[in-house]
């Protein structure tokens, strides 16, 4: 008989594998490849996350790995912006490329209708061969150029948001950079050839975006994978690996795959308090969130709200300005659990104050 988990024991399944029971001792760029990136529309975002992570993580570490391109800021899953590895973005990029070219036909639908897309892309490697940097802006006035009867916005945004696999260059998402987005072909900032198509076979890549997934995020079901890659044509792929990966159930009755020497801590684990980001993959990296939020709160994952989670769940929205963090709970707080939180709160107003971090 499958083995049945309910959501306690997922949520500490889940924490163990997000480095949320116990900061890691990896390096940033190990724990950024672990953890399939980070969601990092707002660009100091990642910092915290890391930052609840990592052991004594120094932004700076983080800052370096952006300049000397071993980790990349580009449109990957879901058409959102997220933070990889290097290798990762090599890799993954021509994987998502249909799902981004879906994506941005979706939301430009009537401005892209009846344009040659692929000869939009050509224009658009043509310009960026220079290797000058430009904004989103300038591309998309440059291309309205060759393109006059379309507009500059919807061109611009579905070059470097799908068309051509591109990266956000820094100072974009270094620590405390209000730089704007600038962009270059991933090709030209890895100095690496064009990247292969992906095969109709086999599907080497999207095997090892489910095992990836799994030791990141499960045990997880096979929604909560299309949930967090949005990728459809992954089916094939778990068939490919499902020999490798053990089954659960859900409270609901859902098949939960996983990894068989994945960690799944008891139930009763004790959890820290952990601080979260605005759009943590903690909370997005699935399509049923309750092993990790109530349902009345789910909204705050998708709004940008940074949250505090108590007990290993989402129990407290949190801000910060030049007063320090400021929390507001969705429940009452048992006496310890307000001193908890406020002690962490104090670390992370040091941290994001000054860059200063325990070495815990």
């Amino acid at each position: 008989m499958t083995e049945r988990l309910d959501a306690r024991a997922l949520n500490r399944a889940t924490l163990a594998r997000q480095f949320l029971l116990e900061r890691t001792d990896a390096s940033a760029l190990d724990a950024v490849g672990h953890l399939c990136g980070l969601q990092a529309q707002e660009p100091q975002e990642p910092f915290v996350g890391l930052w609840s992570r990592v052991s004594g993580f120094d932004p700076s570490e983080l800052s370096r790995l952006l300049e000397r391109r071993a980790v990349v800021r580009l449109h990957l899953m879901r058409r959102t912006v997220h933070l990889v590895t290097a290798e990762d973005a090599w890799n993954w990029r021509p994987r998502h490329q249909m799902l981004l070219r879906q994506r941005i036909l979706g939301v430009y639908a009537r401005d892209l209708a009846g344009l040659d897309l692929d000869e939009l892309a050509a224009q658009a490697r043509a310009l960026l061969s220079d290797g000058r940097p430009r904004s989103l802006g300038v591309i998309g006035r440059e291309l309205a150029e060759r393109n006059p009867d379309r507009a500059p916005r919807p061109l611009g945004e579905a070059v470097v948001a799908a068309l051509v696999p591109t990266v956000q260059l820094p100072p974009r998402g270094t620590w405390r950079s209000t730089a704007g987005a600038h962009y270059l072909p991933l090709s030209q900032w890895l100095g690496r050839s064009a990247s292969p198509e992906p095969s109709d076979e086999a599907d080497p890549v999207g095997e090892e975006l489910v095992r990836r997934y799994l030791g990141a995020f499960g045990p997880a079901a096979s929604a909560d994978l299309r949930a967090w890659c949005g990728l459809a044509g992954l089916p094939r792929a778990v068939a490919a690996v499902r020999d490798e990966l053990v089954s659960f159930r859900d409270d609901r009755g859902r098949e939960l795959l996983d990894l068989t020497d994945a960690p799944r801590p008891g139930p009763d684990t004790p959890a820290p308090i952990r601080f979260l980001p605005a759009f943590d993959n903690a909370i997005l990296g699935y399509h049923d969130r309750s092993r990790i939020i109530d349902h009345d709160h789910r909204g705050l994952s998708v709004a940008g709200e940074r949250v505090v989670l108590v007990d290993g769940r989402v129990a407290a929205t949190w801000t910060c300005n030049a007063g320090g963090i400021r929390v507001t709970p969705l429940r009452q707080f048992t006496h310890a659990e307000h001193a908890a939180v406020a002690e962490e709160a104090d670390h992370l107003a040091t941290f994001m104050s000054d860059g200063g971090y325990d070495r815990r």
